[in-house]
C-alpha cells in the first residue's frame, strides 16, 4: 500500500481584536477611537468519509477533511504512484484589506489620501441597483466597460479603478466586484469610520451587455423629490438616505469631474458626523461664479454644499435625521454601517451560509 503524506495549515476560525486607528485629516489631525472587531471564517460541513477499507482512500479523505475544516491548504503525494493533489489556499481577505490600506496615503492626490475616491467607487458601483428589475448593483463590476465607465456621474473614477488594478494583480482570485466594495470598507474604516460588515461572493460580468443605463445615480443638482425617486428605486427609506449622505464628510468636488468645486467639511479625509453639523451650523449662501449652482459657507467661502445636500435640511422628514446624526455620532456610525453594507449587497445573490467578515484596522 502506498505511503501517503499529508500536510495542512490551520487558520483560526474567529478572532477578536482591538486595534488603534490614526486617520489622516487635511486641516486637523485626530487619533480615531479604538474599536473592537472580529473576523469570522466560514465553517465548512465535513463530508462523511468513505466506509470501504483502503488506506490510501481513507487517508486522502482525512487530509481533505482537515483542509476543508481548517480553511488552509492541503498537499498530498503518493510515493509509488507519482500522484500529487493540491487544494488551493483560500483567499485571505484580511491580507487584501491590509494591502488596500497601505495604498491610501497619497501626498500628491486630493488632501493626501485615495480614501474618499475609493468610497465613491464602491458607492457608484453599487448605486445603480433597480429593485423592480433586479438589475445593476455591485455584482458584475460593470463600470469596467463602456459606456458605464464613461457615464458623467463616474467621471474621475478611473483613478480608483487603476489603483485597484494593482491589488487585483496581487490577488487575482478576487473578483473586481468584491475588490471594489472591499475598498470602500477599507477606506471608511481606515479614515476613522465604523466597522462595516462585508461578504465575498460577487461575480464579475463578462461583457458590456450587463451595463446599466445612464441616469441611475443621484444628480447632485436636484432636490428632495429626485433623491427619493433614486433611493426608493433601490429600496432605501428616508432615514437610510440621510445616513448614506453622511459619506459627504469625505472628499471634495472637482470642476473637471462633476463641475462643482470644494470640500463639504474641513476634515475631508476623516469620517465623522461633521457633515451634518456643517449643514446645520453654517450659514449657506449661493456661490458667485460661472459654474453650476452650489452654496458656500458665508463665513469663509471655503466649504460647499450642493442642492441635494441642502435638500436634507429643507425637507422636514430628512431634517429630523440630520438633527439626530449631528448630535449623536455613535448613532450615525451604527446606522451608516448597516446601510452601507446594504448598499454594497443590493442585488447580490449570496448563499445563506456566506460568512460575514469584520476586518482588523491597520495601525
Amino acid at each position: 500500500m502506498a505511503a501517503i503524506r499529508a500536510s495542512f495549515r490551520i487558520a483560526s476560525n474567529a478572532t477578536r481584536f482591538v486595534a488603534p486607528t490614526v486617520a489622516r485629516r487635511a486641516f486637523v489631525t485626530r487619533a480615531a477611537p479604538r474599536r473592537a472587531f472580529s473576523t469570522e471564517a466560514p465553517k465548512a460541513a465535513a463530508p462523511e468519509p468513505p466506509k470501504e477499507a483502503g488506506g490510501s482512500n481513507a487517508l486522502l479523505w482525512v487530509g481533505l477533511l482537515a483542509a476543508v475544516g481548517a480553511g488552509g491548504y492541503f498537499y498530498l503525494s503518493s510515493q509509488d504512484g507519482g500522484i500529487a493533489i493540491a487544494v488551493k489556499k483560500p483567499l485571505n481577505y484580511q491580507e487584501v484589506y491590509n494591502t488596500i490600506a497601505s495604498m491610501l496615503d497619497a501626498p500628491d492626490y486630493d488632501d493626501g489620501s485615495y480614501g474618499p475616491v475609493l468610497v465613491r467607487l464602491a458607492w457608484h458601483a453599487s448605486g445603480t441597483y433597480d429593485k423592480a428589475t433586479n438589475t445593476g448593483g455591485s455584482n458584475g463590476a460593470t463600470m469596467r466597460f463602456p459606456p458605464e465607465g464613461g457615464h458623467g456621474a463616474n467621471a474621475g473614477l478611473s483613478v480608483a479603478r487603476d489603483l485597484m488594478e494593482k491589488v487585483k494583480k496581487q490577488f487575482p482570485d478576487i473578483s473586481y466586484s468584491d475588490l471594489w466594495t472591499l475598498a470602500g470598507v477599507v477606506a471608511i474604516q481606515e479614515m476613522g469610520g465604523p466597522t462595516i460588515p462585508w461578504r465575498a461572493g460577487r461575480v464579475d460580468a463578462l461583457s458590456a451587455e450587463a451595463c446599466t443605463p445612464d441616469g441611475r445615480l443621484p444628480d447632485a443638482a436636484q432636490g428632495q423629490d429626485h433623491l427619493r425617486n433614486i433611493f426608493y428605486r433601490m429600496g432605501f427609506n428616508d432615514q437610510e438616505i440621510t445616513a448614506l449622505a453622511g459619506a459627504h464628510a469625505l472628499g471634495r468636488c472637482h470642476t473637471d469631474r462633476s463641475g462643482f468645486d470644494g470640500p463639504w467639511t474641513r476634515s475631508p479625509t476623516m469620517f465623522t458626523n461633521d457633515y451634518y453639523k456643517r449643514l446645520l451650523e453654517e450659514k449657506w449662501v449661493d456661490k458667485k461664479w460661472t459654474g453650476p449652482k452650489q452654496a458656500v459657507d458665508k463665513a469663509t467661502g471655503q466649504l460647499m454644499m450642493l442642492p441635494a445636500d441642502l435638500a436634507l435640511i429643507k425637507d422636514r422628514t430628512f431634517k429630523k435625521f440630520v438633527d439626530l446624526y449631528a448630535k449623536d455620532e455613535q448613532t450615525f456610525f451604527s446606522d451608516f454601517a448597516k446601510v452601507f453594507q446594504k448598499l454594497e449587497e443590493l442585488g447580490v445573490p449570496f448563499k445563506p451560509d456566506t460568512p460575514v467578515f469584520e476586518f482588523k484596522r491597520t495601525e
